[in-house]
């Protein structure tokens, strides 16, 4: 069974960093994209950063410049470094898993979330 463990999450002031990580497990062949989401309280989720097996990145606006997506596919793994961290960075953190195929079959996974915290 695939399954995602994120790591990396707590609590930072504003202007810190943070590395997030996210590993998949399981019996998985590849996985096409894999992505960090975030869901602050009352709010959307929303697409922060997305790698794919390529290499090919996508951010949100209002983290590009701060946050950086990367991928070991080897590993079935991604990171999410993030720097110049603002309060509206709060949020919880889900790792997604796009398109993966593996022995039990074809999905799309999430990880169980890890909170961020961002103190002014």
């Amino acid at each position: 069974q695939v399954q995602l463990v994120e790591s990396g999450g707590g609590l930072v002031q504003a202007g810190g960093s943070l590395r997030l990580s996210c590993a998949a497990s399981g019996s998985i062949f590849s996985i096409h994209a894999m992505a960090w989401y975030r869901q602050a309280p009352g709010k959307q989720h929303i697409l922060v950063a997305r790698i794919t097996n390529s290499g090919s990145t996508n951010y949100a606006d209002s983290v590009k410049g701060r946050f950086t997506v990367s991928r070991d596919n080897a590993k079935n793994t991604v990171n999410l470094q993030m720097n110049s961290l603002k309060p509206e960075d709060t949020a919880v953190y889900y790792c997604h898993a796009e398109r993966v195929t593996a022995s039990q079959g074809f999905g799309d996974y999430w990880g169980q979330g890890t909170q961020v915290t961002v103190s002014s």
